[in-house]
Order: C-alpha cells, then structure tokens, then sequence
C-alpha cells in the first residue's frame, strides 16, 4: 500500500529556496547592491522565459538567479544601514517611536521592545522608518505603552555591530533588521495613545493572566506562572531555575506560542464550532478570527504569525475541498512570512519551526508510515477477528512508532540549532519530547478551557481546569527533574566556526527534500544522509564542554 505520507509536490520551493539564498547571500556581504542586483535579475527571468521551451534544464537555473539575485536586493533594503554609520559613536538622542512590540522586564518602574522611528531631529533624518530597540526608565504612576503607542524618549542611541554572534542579544536584534538601540533612557511625554484595537488587546491579556492564575496562584505560585507561560508566551514569570530546567532538557519550545499551540487550539476551536453545529462557512471564518484574536492578545510574535498563517492555508484547503498536502501549505507560508519580513529568515524560532516541521513532513511521518509497515501487530490474524482490547494495542502501538519517528526527526534540527543558538546539545530532548508533548497538548486544552470558562463568566469551570493544568504540569516538572539529574542528557557545547551551523542546517534540509523527493528509496541512501551529516557536524564542528 502507498505511503500517504510520501508524494506530495510543493511547486513554491522552486521559488521560496532561491530567495532565501538570497537573503543568505546578501546578510554575507557578497551581494551586488540593490540596484544593480535588481538590474540583472530582470533579464535572467526574461531569458529564462525565452529558454523554458528550449532548454528545460537551463530555464530553472536562470530563474532562480534572478529570484536569488531579488532576495539579496531585499535583506539590503530591509536591513538599510549606511555606510556612514559605522563610525558612528554612542551619542544622547531625542527620538519620537512607535510602539511595534512590548518585551516584559519584569519591573514595572521599566519598559522594552522593538519600535519604529517617526520623528528625529535634523541631524538624525536618517534613522526615521528605522526599526530599533529601546529599554527605557518610567515616570512614577506611568503606566508601560502597548503597541501602535507613540512617544517621545531621550536616551543612548548606540549602533549595533553589522553581524554580532547569533547566540547573543545583540545578534537577535540585528537578525530582526535592527542597526541601532536606544537604552539608559526615559519616555518624555506620550504623544498618541495606543489604538482602540491595541487597547482592547492589552486588556484581554491581563484578563487572560488573571484567569489561568484563578483558584490557583496562592497554592502553586511557581506551577501557575509556568502555567501562564505555555498558554501567553509570557517566557519572564519562569524562574531562573525552571528556565534552566527547560533549556537544559530541550523543551523551552513549549513556551512559545508556536505550531504546536495553534495546532492544538485550532483543533479545539473546531470541536467547539461543530459542537454547536455552525454551518462550514461559519466555522471556517469564525474560527480564523478567533485563532487570530488569541495570536494578537498574547503578543503577535513572529512565531505565533507563522502557525496562524500555516493553520489557515490547511484549513482554507478544506473549505475549499482541495486535497490536503501540508508541504505545499508550508512552503505557501514560509514564502508569505519571507515576502512581509524577510529578516526572519535568520531568527532561531524561524529556522528550528520551519526546519523541524520540514524534517517531520519529510522523514518522520513516512518513516512512522515504514515502521508501522515492518512491524505490525496482530500480522497472523484478520482484522475482523480482533478483539477490542487488540484494536487498543495496536492504535498505542502506532502512536508509540509515530511519536518516536517524530522525535527522531525533530532532534535532527534541533540538535544543530540548539548549539547554534543555545550553546547546548540536548540529546535528553528526543527522550523529553517524546513523552511530554502530548502531555503539554492536555495542558493547552485545559488552559484553553479556563480562558473560554473565564470569558463566559463561569469561574468554577476556570478553576476546574486550572487546576487539572498544574496537576499535569507538576507532572512534568518532576519527570523533567528527574530527567536532567541523568548523565549525558545535556552538554555545553559551541561550534568551531559561525559558519558550520548554519550551512550543516542548509546541507541538513537539503538532504531532507532530497531524501522526500526520491521516496527514501535505498539506491539514493535510505534514511541515513541527514543523520550523516548531522553526525558530521557535531564530531568534527562543535566543541563540547
């Protein structure tokens, strides 16, 4: 029988891949400027165009240049610095900003995030339209701006190096598209509130928090700020401790709002809507608002963006009747979020959720699907003689063999990313994962429970749930406990060179489509080239600590 797993075509790689070499080959420096870049492109399409019919294997090659050649004029207009800039020292600066995105400090006398410039004094005309990070001091009584916010701060305007190290603060930020920051400052005046719609998301935010700590906070203060973490984002209530529980064990992605979340609350937010038995066009435009209502409230992070617009493609497919391929709705998404903001790209929660679902798309699912082949249960006896307990066992069975192909696969990414970003290698996290993540999606639904409870104004219903959240994650935090005291499970760990973990991610992924493409068929090395070449990459470029 046919792997439904296996065949599925994503004509958009043709186009999504040459552009993100482009952005590559434009962050590197290489590149020809933007307009001569743009320049040579539109010939390279045109003669591409006149040699489709001609030559067949010449007419991609052009056509990808020219795509790549666009992606590098875009990461230079997106990132915009000017050479002038560069000697530039730190100066005091006046600047008018806008709101985009709010980071928690965890003080409230303090406020940070990422903004855009719309006012600067003459000699500083240059930096409006630019992105930048700000981390300012609040007046007494003032309260922090939410998004779409504008006002007036004074501060340190410092520049940021072109290419700081990605495992840094400052290589997040110039990753994200930023050239300056303005710190060691304070918000002068507010010269516009936020908007009606950023307001009213700030304020379902704090109804959230206060509705997963409901009945709960004053009993496990610690499980209910881990609570609200997995269910807001809200990454600052985690203790240090938890926090480095959770990075050493290789879960630290349960707590941002990611595919998994959407994945699950999607689902959810479709039982409902059946439930009560809505019409299908209802349930598909009620539900996209919902799902995006919750990915604005808790922040609109990058991360959360990319699974709404995954979730959204897979179920306008089923609107729509198309047949289902959720490889196609990957690279429709990737293409789409690298289109609005290419500098993503180069973020760690970009490449580990688009690199593991690709590895889960491409190898774990149909590597279940040859498990499952190999090794069934019950093999000697028709399936009409089973009994109902044979029928439970060979469903856990199944699940058993997809949970460990999924992990298989994801630990791939991971492990390289992990060193990259983290500077650890987790090799606990294929054990961690595989048991916790379908633990962590009865916590999601059980906090999604409280907060659909808490907004009907049924708060024993809140509390219920509450608390069968922290029962679940008390069990989690144990076994996590338990799981890092055992050695081997985490080492400190730092490549060789900047440029070993990105272009094993790229040989990785290449490996991956390779591998997809031909079936993983034994002529063109079965299942082995991507754990080759991660084997390769940690051996002989990383150092462990």
């Amino acid at each position: 029988m046919a792997d439904r797993s296996l065949g599925h075509r994503a004509p958009l790689l043709w186009l999504v891949l040459p552009y993100a070499l482009g952005l590559a080959w434009g962050k590197v420096g290489s590149a020809p400027s933007p307009a001569l870049g743009l320049a040579l492109a539109l010939p390279a399409a045109v003669a591409a165009l006149v040699l489709a019919g001609r030559h067949p294997r010449l007419w991609p090659w052009l056509i990808g240049l020219a795509i790549a050649l666009c992606g590098a004029a875009s990461y230079q207009l997106h990132r915009n610095r000017l050479p002038d800039w560069e000697r530039l020292p730190p100066r005091e600066a006046q600047l008018q900003l806008r709101i985009l995105r709010v980071f928690a400090t965890g003080f409230e006398e303090r406020t940070s995030g990422l903004a855009e410039v719309t006012h600067a004094a003459p000699h500083l005309q240059d930096l409006v339209g630019q992105k930048i990070y700000y981390a300012l001091r609040l007046g007494p009584g003032e309260e922090a701006p939410v998004r779409s916010t504008e006002l007036t701060a004074q501060g340190v305007l410092t520049l940021l190096p072109r290419n700081p190290a990605d495992d840094t603060f400052d290589g997040y930020l110039a990753d994200a598209g930023m050239n300056f920051k303005l710190t060691r400052g304070r918000v002068i005046e507010t010269v516009a509130p936020a908007t009606a719609y950023r307001a009213f998301c700030a304020r379902m935010e704090a109804r959230f928090v206060h509705r997963l700590s409901h009945g709960i906070e004053a009993k496990q203060p610690e499980l209910t700020n881990v609570l609200r973490a997995m269910m807001l984002g809200r990454k600052h209530d985690l203790s240090e401790e938890q926090d480095t529980l959770f990075m050493q064990s290789g879960t630290m992605h349960l707590f941002a709002i990611s595919g998994l979340h959407i994945g699950v609350i999607a689902g959810g937010v479709q039982a409902l809507l059946l439930l009560l038995r809505l019409p299908r066009v209802w349930r598909y435009w009620l539900s996209l608002l919902l799902l995006w209502l919750y990915v604005d409230i808790t922040g609109g992070t990058p991360s959360a963006v990319r699974a709404f617009c995954m979730v959204a493609l897979v179920q306008t497919s089923f609107m729509w009747r198309v047949p289902g391929n959720p490889l196609a709705a990957l690279a429709a998404s990737a293409g789409i979020v690298l289109l609005l903001e290419p500098m993503q790209l180069f973020s760690a929660s970009f490449q580990m959720s688009y690199g593991i679902v690709v590895a889960l798309l491409t190898l774990g699912l149909p590597l279940a699907g040859r498990w499952q082949a190999r090794w069934p249960l019950f093999a000697s006896l028709p399936v009409g003689a089973w009994r109902w307990w044979q029928h439970l066992v060979r469903d856990g069975w199944n699940g058993l063999l997809v949970a460990l192909a999924i992990g298989v696969a994801s630990i791939l990414v991971s492990s390289l990313c992990g060193v990259q970003f983290f500077n650890l290698f987790t090799p606990g996290a294929l054990i961690a994962n595989v048991v916790l993540i379908p633990i962590a999606m009865v916590v999601i639904l059980a906090g999604m429970g409280s907060l659909l409870c808490g907004l009907v104004g049924f708060g024993a219903g809140s509390v219920l749930c509450n608390h069968a959240a922290v029962l679940v994650l008390w069990l989690i935090d144990r076994a996590l406990r338990l799981l890092v005291d055992l050695p081997g499970i985490y080492h400190a760990a730092a490549y060789q060179a900047a440029w070993i973990g990105p272009l094993g991610l790229a040989l990785l992924l290449a490996s991956l489509l390779y591998g997809y493409h031909h079936g993983w068929s034994r002529r063109h090395g079965a299942w082995w080239p991507p754990c080759v070449i991660v084997a390769l990459t940690l051996i002989f470029g990383v150092n462990f600590a």
